[in-house]
Parts: C-alpha cells; sequence; structure tokens
C-alpha cells in the first residue's frame, strides 16, 4: 500500500490509532470460503447483502461464531442448515449461537441477510469524471463496515463475490470472472470467484463505467487493465510495461505468482498511491497520467507476494508486508535502471527514516506497543532497509535463496517475524538473533561521528569513531574506502578506534561507500 493526499493519511491514521493488536482470536473455527453476494443502485448509497460463509470446526465443544459486522448495517436474519439460528449484534460484532456443538472436523454454513449504508469500506463516490462509481478499502479492518467477516489476517479464506449493479456498470473483483447475467430490469449480476485463500481486507470490487482490456500475459499471468473511458490510452503507457516487468522480476527472484490474474484498476475513490488486493491492485485515479509508474507499480505487485500470499499474523508484524513491498521496489528499481537509481531510492528512504524518528521517536519496526498512528518511515522505509543489511550481512546469493525458502514455506499462509528470522538463519547458516533485534525490534537508528588522520610514520590511516545515540552501542559491520581500496572493519562498542595499512596519505576515505548501513553519520578529516 502506498498513501497519498492528506485525506487518505488522516483516514489510516485514524483506523491505526487502536492497534497494538489485541484482536479477540476465535481458536475453534477456521473460515473455509465467503460467498459475498451485494447489491448496489443508483437511487442511494445503501447496499443490500447476503454472505454465506462456511466454517470449519477445528475443535469440539464450539457453541458460538462471531462475524465482525459494523452496527451500522441492520442484520435481517441469519440461517444455518436450512433453519434460522439466534443471533446478538452488538458492538460490530455479530455472534452466532450453534443450537448443538459441532465435532472437530465438522463443516457448517451460515447465511447472514442484511442491509444498510456503510459508513466506510465501500464508498460510493463521483470520479474526477464526474461519473458515479463504487470502490471499496478494506485496509487494515473496514471490511466490517459493509461484509460480515473475520475481519483480521489470522484468518484467510477462498471467496466470491456476485455482485448486483446497474447494467451500465463494469464490475471487477478479486480472482476469475465466472459470469454475467443481465437481469432484464436494467441490472446486471457479475460473479468473481478467488480461488486461493486471502485475508479479508483484500477481498474488494470496483464498480464503474470502465474501459476493460485484457493486455496479455507476463511470466504465464494473464493482466488486466481496468481505467475509465477517457483514460484508455494513458492507462496502458502508465501500467502495462511497469506491471510486465514486476511480474517477470518477482517471478524469478521470489517464486511463482499466486493468483489467477493481475488487473490493474483504476480508483474513482482515491486521488493517489495504491492499494494491494489479491489479483486486482487499486491504483489511485491521478495515477493514470500517461507516464509508466514502475516504482508505484512494482511495490504494489510485490505485495502480491508479501503480505498478500504471505501474510502476517497479526498487525503488529505489518513491516512483513510493508517493509518488503518498499525494498522490493527498490529491488525493481536496481534491476531495471541501475545501481545508481537505486542508492538514489535508498539515501532517499534513510533520509525519512531519521525524519520519522525524530517526529515520533520510541517506535521500532515490529510493533509490539500501541501504535503511534502509522509511522511509514518506520514501517515502511526502516522495515524495507533492514532487508537491505539484511543483504549486506549475509550476501546476495544466500539473501534470495532464503527469500524464496521464506515464500515458499508460508505461500497462502501466515508468518511473523520470527518465521522469517528462522528462515533466514537456517538458509544462510547464520545466528541472526542479534540483527533483528537491533534493527527490528530496538528503536531508533545510530548516529555515527568519526576522523580520520594519516600518520606517516607508521604508514597508517587513523580512525577514530563515536557511537552517539543513546542506549548500548549498536553493532556495525563497516566498510572503508580508501582511494580506490575498500576495508571492512566491525564496530561493536560506543567509541572504537581502528588502523588501516596505507603507503601514503590517501586523497579521501569514505565511510560506507556502497550505502550497507542505516546510520546518521559524520565522517572527516581530523583538522
Amino acid at each position: 500500500m502506498q498513501i497519498h493526499g492528506k485525506a487518505g493519511v488522516l483516514a489510516i491514521l485514524a483506523a491505526w490509532a487502536a492497534f497494538a493488536d489485541n484482536y479477540p482470536r476465535q481458536n475453534g473455527i477456521d473460515a473455509q470460503h465467503y460467498v459475498l453476494r451485494v447489491s448496489l443502485s443508483d437511487e442511494n448509497d445503501a447496499i443490500a447483502g447476503e454472505t454465506t460463509v462456511t466454517m470449519r470446526f477445528v475443535s469440539d465443544g464450539v457453541r458460538e461464531v462471531a462475524l465482525d459486522l459494523a452496527n451500522r448495517m441492520t442484520v435481517d436474519g441469519v440461517s444455518s442448515g436450512g433453519g434460522r439460528v439466534t443471533y446478538t449484534h452488538q458492538n460490530d460484532r455479530l455472534t452466532i449461537s450453534l443450537p448443538s456443538a459441532p465435532n472437530a472436523g465438522d463443516l457448517r454454513d451460515f447465511t447472514i441477510r442484511y442491509h444498510g449504508t456503510p459508513a466506510d469500506g465501500l464508498r460510493a463516490v463521483k470520479n474526477k469524471y464526474g461519473e458515479r462509481c463504487f470502490f471499496s478499502q478494506n485496509w487494515p479492518d473496514l471490511a466490517r463496515q459493509w461484509l460480515p467477516m473475520i475481519d483480521h489476517p489470522y484468518d484467510k479464506a477462498t471467496s466470491e463475490f456476485l455482485v448486483t449493479a446497474p447494467a451500465k456498470y463494469q464490475v471487477v473483483a478479486n480472482g476469475l470472472l465466472q459470469e454475467e447475467i443481465d437481469l432484464g430490469d436494467g441490472r446486471r449480476m457479475t460473479h468473481w470467484r478467488q480461488s486461493v485463500p486471502i485475508a479479508s481486507w483484500l477481498n474488494n470490487i470496483g464498480v464503474a463505467q470502465f474501459a476493460s482490456l485484457h493486455v496479455g500475459n507476463a511470466a504465464g499471468v494473464p493482466l488486466e487493465t481496468w481505467v475509465f473511458p477517457r483514460d484508455r490510452e494513458a492507462g496502458m503507457v502508465t501500467f502495462d510495461e511497469p506491471m510486465r516487468q514486476s511480474i517477470e522480476f518477482y517471478s524469478e527472484r521470489v517464486g511463482p505468482y499466486p493468483y489467477e490474474k493481475l488487473a490493474s484498476v483504476q480508483n474513482g475513490a482515491a486521488g493517489g498511491g495504491g492499494m494491494e488486493h489479491a489479483s486486482e491492485i487499486f491504483f489511485g485515479q491521478n495515477s493514470v497520467n500517461g507516464r509508466p509508474a514502475l516504482g508505484l507499480v512494482a511495490h504494489e505487485t510485490a505485495h502480491q507476494w508479501f503480505g498478500d500470499s504471505v501474510t502476517e499474523k497479526d498487525w503488529d508484524d505489518v513491516w512483513l508486508s510493508e517493509g518488503f513491498a518498499t525494498y522490493f521496489a527498490a529491488l525493481a528499481t536496481e534491476h531495471y535502471e541501475g545501481r545508481d537509481a537505486f542508492l538514489t531510492q535508498m539515501k532517499r528512504s534513510r533520509a525519512a527514516i531519521f525524519n520519522t524518528e525524530k517526529r515520533i521517536p520510541g517506535v521500532a519496526v515490529v510493533q509490539n506497543q500501541p501504535w503511534k498512528g502509522i509511522p511509514n518511515g518506520i514501517v515502511y522505509q526502516k522495515g524495507g532497509w533492514s532487508l537491505h543489511m539484511l543483504r549486506g550481512q549475509i550476501g546476495a546469493g544466500k539473501f534470495w535463496a532464503g527469500i524464496r525458502e521464506y515464500y515458499r514455506r508460508f505461500r497462502d499462509g501466515n508468518a511473523s517475524t520470527a518465521d522469517f528470522e528462522k528462515v533466514m538463519e537456517e538458509v544462510s547458516g547464520a545466528d541472526l538473533g542479534w540483527f533483528f533485534k537491533q534493527w527490528l525490534y530496538r528503536p531508533g537508528s545510530p548516529t555515527v561521528q568519526g576522523t580520520w588522520h594519516y600518520n606517516g610514520a607508521s604508514a597508517t590511516v587513523a580512525i577514530d569513531l563515536m557511537q552517539t545515540q543513546s542506549g548500548e552501542a549498536y553493532r556495525l559491520p563497516l566498510e572503508i574506502a580508501v582511494g580506490d581500496s575498500t576495508t571492512k572493519v566491525e564496530m561493536t562498542q560506543k567509541q572504537q578506534s581502528f588502523e588501516i595499512p596505507a603507503a601514503k596519505e590517501p586523497g579521501s576515505l569514505t565511510l560506507d561507500p556502497n550505502v550497507w548501513i542505516l546510520m546518521d553519520a559524520k565522517f572527516e578529516k581530523q583538522r
């Protein structure tokens, strides 16, 4: 996800204000499949919904099932096995009572009929051309505003949307199109099915007057572009090549693409940025500008692997989604535009981290404390930088081998930071506990001040370095460029000195010349 615009930022900040993740999990049940029937109208913004959820019971003795659904939605009835069942609906929670306790392994279907006008999640708006349209955005926990679901990433399920809307609209949703039926009353029912389990917030629809283009395959993946008709040509340029590049790069380096298609969708409910819904990425309507958008597209496409397929077990580990997408977009830049463009991006990202740490101190990448809004420069940029430093620490070969194994092991499932650490240790053969502790669980970043001078008597360059941040010293494996040669040292103390042989006084010394370490450093010749 990338957020552009003040309104979007404020909305996301408000949504995150309640997190450190304390969602009430239901360990006795596992949602298997959702059938999401939604009727839309041009008469008003209300919806009529009917959801059937298939639940598998993983333990004996379960006597109730709870789904998240905003109280703004009016529940008209709940049925199971052909009969009505009792329920309560309060505090945005629909609790269904079971007349008999299932056995472990049993499957039961529950159908919820409801109606109302969503406060969020699904938005009826006018796009930039003044045309009415409907777009959903369920991240992070807004699916409950219009869909009865277990609205948390820990419980993933397959799903299908059956959307009934005025026939002038086209409907795009997750998965593959199953059928379109004109109902003969000015409405059309469109049926999409997602056959791979995904988290609740990844289920989304776009309903508008679209130009729907099927633009061939990349790495065997069918590609589609859904843009407003007036932006047809601009949409092709904005999305086509970057989408192909991203799909091909990630498929080769990480593993097979996890879904049935990938659609680029122009979102009339957002101005900029993007949202990585599984198999259908929504891009802010102003992003369609006739210029290739590799950075934005690569970020959202990376999410199809990291965040969508491999999903964090809880929101405290959201960096496994956003940090990964941030760094993998930079890696796509490195691959297609070169090392210099990549380093420019990493330096810009580093500056954003330092600014965020000054603005909201005390926030680590792994969010094991109450949220202070969405700390973009921490979860996004510092999460990405942590991956960059990991690549530098264990080497590119082991880094990519570890990434592939992590994806293979947790594809279509959930993972934690501890799971990722374990995989990378297994593949690299290295103890990485210190690395994860200082870069992912510790707030802040190191600040380093240093000087150097040449000692002609001993033919050495003397280097004095000092870590000035509060707290204990960071372990910093550092490169130092002395003229045309590079020497590696490791700083493990707050103050440390090094000597490097040099036959003559060098013209300059550069600390971390290849930009591998996240630190705010000042390094100069001693005067």
